[in-house]
């Protein structure tokens, strides 16, 4: 996997005059009630971010992966806001971190980073209005299986079997991204695999046939 920031040398070369922090699966990055000390640059494994409903469950807002950053929206706009957004590992996981003052100071210094870091926040914003825009399908299955393609276009492999989603997801997971209960969302799982539309093991889900599964979008 790459994205924009991973293919700018100045960019790698400048987080790596930072901090250089690794995580064990499932330990944080930031834990509840704190805000970034500054961004995070991936080097290698995926990051969960989610919030706190008030029912006390996890809410998933998106899984970041190799290459791309953590914390730069906060630290550009509301640093003195405290936020409930929360990082932890969802693999073993190693980044780089840059303090807040520094990483403006690269961005004042150094314009040739300002396209990949462009590249950056627009893809964020695209991932975010998929999501948005995933809530708006009327029924489960509809949202799910928006939910399922989208995560197939940014981590699938190709299998003999079909589009691996290598990115292991519970169903409490899934189920809070598109907005159902986890037995509703079990049971809609169980349906398509019923339909041979996929599989699913205890940690992957394997697209069998996206064709067929897009048709519920049409």
């Amino acid at each position: 996997m790459s994205s924009a920031p991973a293919q700018c040398k100045v960019l790698i070369d400048f987080f790596h005059q930072g901090t250089r922090l690794t995580y064990k699966k499932g330990e944080f990055i930031i834990r509840p009630g704190e805000n970034p000390p500054g961004v995070f640059l991936i080097e290698k494994g995926l990051v969960k971010t989610y919030d706190i409903t008030k029912y006390g469950e996890e809410n998933l807002l998106v899984i970041r992966h190799e290459g791309e950053l953590l914390g730069m929206t906060w630290t550009m706009t509301h640093k003195d806001v405290r936020r409930s957004i929360i990082y932890s590992a969802l693999t073993p996981t190693t980044v780089w971190l840059m303090p807040h003052e520094k990483f403006h100071k690269f961005l004042q210094n150094t314009p040739e980073a300002a396209l990949p870091l462009l590249h950056m926040v627009v893809d964020m914003y695209r991932i975010n209005a998929e999501r948005i825009m995933n809530l708006e399908y009327r029924t489960v299955r509809e949202r799910l299986v928006s939910f399922l393609l989208s995560m197939a276009n940014r981590f699938g492999r190709e299998t003999p079997d079909g589009i691996l989603i290598d990115v292991p997801l519970r169903h409490q997971d899934i189920a809070s991204s598109i907005s159902a209960t986890r037995e509703t969302t079990g049971r809609e799982i169980t349906a398509l695999e019923r339909k041979n539309l996929l599989s699913n093991s205890p940690s992957r889900i394997t697209l069998l046939d996206v064709e067929k599964l897009r048709d519920f979008l049409a």
